[in-house]
């Protein structure tokens, strides 16, 4: 990845890329995963920000998305291995370092968050997960305790990061006909932070 990409060309680049792989476990690739994300975001009118960071919730997955390029990069294949690459946190690092705000970035860090806090306070959460989610649910620390879950609610962005972890939840299917990376160039660009 050029140094001088701008940071939607660095995104655009890793959909293409490491995006075109398989999405662990699931029936789609990540670029596919995080397409439908946003689609879905878009169609249930969500704010821009919040559609930005339906669309780009797992790009912690890519390994070309690491702040921390010095150390050992991860991917989701850790993940799917039993080790938790904290791909949330490890995204939300990324996209701020790519000058996104904490509008887009909160979420994607909570995202994670938001699937332990449903699966501890909506009983009927836990039966809609894939078999892919469920297993990803137990190395990710499983469902909130009570005070994990009173904590999560003070959260600012607790409530768009569950509205992104739902819209996640929706964007495994194989046969959805969504908008390509460049119907969301401009939307990307008009959330960047300028000097």
């Amino acid at each position: 990845m050029s140094m001088i990409m701008s940071p939607v060309d660095a995104i655009a680049e890793l959909f293409a890329s490491e995006g075109a792989a398989d999405y662990l476990g699931e029936p789609v690739t990540v670029a596919a995963h995080l397409l439908q994300a946003g689609a879905s975001a878009e169609a249930d009118g969500a704010p821009p920000a919040l559609v930005a960071a339906a669309l780009l919730h797992d790009v912690g997955h890519l390994r070309g998305a690491d702040a921390r390029t010095a150390e050992i990069e991860l991917s989701g294949r850790e993940l799917m291995a039993g080790h938790d690459n904290n791909h949330g946190d490890r995204g939300a690092q990324w996209l701020s370092s790519q000058r996104f705000p904490v509008s887009v970035t909160e979420p994607v860090r909570l995202h994670v968050a938001a699937k332990r806090y449903l699966c501890a306070t909506e009983p009927s959460y836990f039966g809609q997960l894939s078999e892919a989610s469920v297993y990803t649910l137990a190395v990710q620390g499983g469902p909130m305790t009570d005070a994990e879950a009173r904590e999560f609610e003070r959260e600012p962005h607790a409530a768009d990061a569950i509205a992104v972890r739902r819209w996640d939840d929706q964007a495994k299917d194989p046969s959805a006909d969504v908008p390509d990376f460049d119907h969301y160039r401009w939307l990307l660009v008009s959330l960047l932070i300028t000097a």
